[in-house]
């Protein structure tokens, strides 16, 4: 057996690359294809997987991705809610997007109506009744960027104010659910949208009356890896986890195999839930130790932390002898708090560990700046590949 030093030095060091895919916000203060209505902006949004649906006597259903809005317990159903039949005369370039709707893309108009401003939010239907959607709640606002003015929410329609709700429609038809604030002023030139989670909007710069480009960014599936499972509780001996006594230690197996790579090479999985981190590792030996920390955490630019949640089937603070093959290629997989899609770059942060006896072992820790989009072009490199063995 031989020492490893949880994932210190795993990571080869990737090339920065900036991700640019066209589209994004585009605003004008034109007056639009509805009498009365002026428009302040309108933005294509965020590109969402499209979630599990089932069918079931000819009815499809999904859930929809979690909002992160858990302690909101009130809950509705909505029947008839606004089609949106213009919206492909607002925004011709998803035609094939609703035709295929392997992502859902949540865009928005911004909109003068009746002495109101109005956020219009789209949710193209995956499937005829959808559940777990969140609209709006008391965060909900519209914040001038010059003079600090918050035009707070008046009300929704459907009225799914602070609720989780199920909505019910034809599968593929675009629903206009809209939020509603006060007017803005003739001067207004840029502000912010809070509050709108669902479309992650918790933020979002936007410009009245000026053309503005932002960048189409899109969501991840949910990566499937396979688990690891427990062996032996303890390598040889019945008695509390030690530290300073590997005997104590679990024996794991059953790791997700792959292809050969740079040891420490990495990929990263964006969804709405959570932030998957898988790290590739070469086993030197048939029974080989690691650990992982629960300090270990992302930090963004701005200092944000993103906290590490779990080691998919890994026990965490501990260390553990894997079981395999000398020669194998494996992954393990760290889900940390989810991460914004306008990250470009994130820092991997661990921390120094106690020190323990095992073959001269150390335990210093890392800090790694990654390139995002390099971790997302590595997700086909951690694909499941099965051990092939020739006698």
């Amino acid at each position: 057996m031989k020492k490893r030093m949880t994932i210190v030095g795993l990571m080869a060091m990737m090339a920065l690359a900036s991700q640019a895919q066209a589209i994004g916000i585009w605003t004008s203060n034109h007056q639009s294809a509805n009498s009365g209505v002026k428009e302040y902006a309108k933005g294509l949004g965020n590109f969402f997987a499209r979630p599990e649906v089932k069918t079931e006597k000819k009815k499809t259903t999904a859930v929809w991705h979690g909002t992160n809005m858990d302690w909101v317990k009130d809950y509705c159903e909505v029947k008839d809610v606004a089609i949106e039949k213009d919206y492909l005369k607002y925004f011709p370039e998803m035609a094939g997007t609703l035709k295929d709707l392997s992502f859902v893309p949540l865009s928005w108009r911004l909109t003068e109506e009746n002495n109101e401003a109005v956020l219009h939010c789209y949710f193209p239907m995956p499937a005829d009744e959808v559940s777990n959607l969140f609209l709006a709640s008391e965060e909900t606002s519209l914040v001038d960027q010059e003079t600090g003015v918050q035009y707070r929410i008046r009300r929704t329609e459907p009225d799914t104010y602070n609720k989780h709700f199920t909505v019910r429609a034809k599968k593929g038809d675009v629903l206009d659910l809209k939020i509603f604030f006060a007017p803005l002023p003739e001067t207004t030139k840029d502000i912010r949208i809070y509050g709108v989670s669902c479309w992650n909007m918790m933020g979002t710069p936007v410009r009245i009356g000026n053309q503005f480009y932002g960048t189409a960014q899109y969501y991840d599936s949910t990566p499937q890896f396979h688990k690891p499972r427990l062996l032996r509780e303890h390598l040889n001996v019945d008695k509390p986890y030690d530290r300073q006594n590997w005997d104590t230690w679990k024996v794991m197996t059953d790791a997700h195999l792959i292809k050969p790579l740079s040891n420490g090479t990495k990929a990263l999985w964006r969804t709405p839930e959570a932030t998957y981190l898988a790290i590739g590792c070469e086993q030197n030996w048939t029974r080989e130790y690691f650990a992982f920390e629960h300090d270990t955490k992302l930090i963004d630019e701005t200092g944000h932390q993103y906290k590490l949640r779990e080691v998919q089937g890994i026990p965490m603070g501990e260390l553990f002898f894997m079981e395999g093959m000398a020669g194998d290629y494996i992954a393990y997989v760290l889900v940390f708090d989810p991460i914004p899609l306008d990250l470009t770059k994130i820092t991997y942060i661990e921390p120094a560990g106690e020190p323990f006896n095992a073959w001269g072992a150390n335990w210093s820790g890392s800090v790694l700046t990654l390139d995002i989009k390099q971790l997302r072009d590595n997700q086909k490199l951690f694909e499941y590949h099965p051990r092939v063995v020739v006698k």
